[in-house]
């Protein structure tokens, strides 16, 4: 008997790559990168814009705030409320007993979580007592409460009737938390670092 059999290159059980095995790689690469094409678009449009971003941290020059007054910034699209307060308004928030607050957490996130909303745990710390700075959004149901209001003399929320004292504690009213202190510095005695 003859032996008809061609010679594949069969070296060692390896076979020789084929045109059509080249045709399959090319094939499965292109898809890929259109798959990736394809999807691109999609995961680029869940990054921050490009405002979000430039808002990750402002500095906001205070010189000008005498005591008694309020500057109010916009910090990734929410309101601040900066407010210099005066001796009496430091004064009567210190004297206030933790047990007539409805929420005893200072909910200061240059804190750890479970500090007390003392008048210097709210407050930018020693030496600084008469600087407050909070977010701005009530937390009932996120209405911007309006300042120097309310019976307390510190911020009153129009909408539902949240009444908050002049370290932001909320006294009265369906808020269940104090308003909220983002994580922020004084850069220098007039500039204030927030983000």
């Amino acid at each position: 008997m003859s032996d008809n059999t061609a010679n594949t290159g069969d070296m060692g059980g390896h076979e020789e790559p084929t045109r059509r095995d080249f045709l399959y790689l090319t094939t499965g690469m292109t898809a890929v990168v259109g798959a990736g094409a394809v999807a691109w678009p999609f995961i680029d449009q869940m990054r921050p814009d490009a405002s979000t971003l430039a808002q990750a941290s402002i500095d906001v020059n205070v010189s000008a705030i005498e005591p008694g007054m309020s500057l109010t910034v916009k910090w990734r699209g929410k309101p601040v409320f900066i407010r210099n307060r005066t001796d009496q308004e430091v004064q009567e928030a210190k004297e206030t007993p933790l047990s007539e607050l409805k929420d005893p957490i200072a909910r200061n996130e240059n804190l750890k979580s479970d500090a007390t909303a003392t008048d210097l745990d709210r407050s930018a710390g020693e030496g600084k007592e008469n600087w407050i700075v909070m977010l701005g959004v009530c937390t009932h149901l996120g209405c911007v409460p309006l300042g120097q209001a309310g019976e307390y003399g510190g911020w009153f929320c129009p909408c539902h009737g949240s009444v908050y004292d002049t370290a932001g504690r909320i006294r009265k009213g369906p808020a269940p938390e104090n308003l909220h202190i983002p994580p922020y510095a004084f850069s220098s005695d007039d500039v204030i670092s927030i983000g």
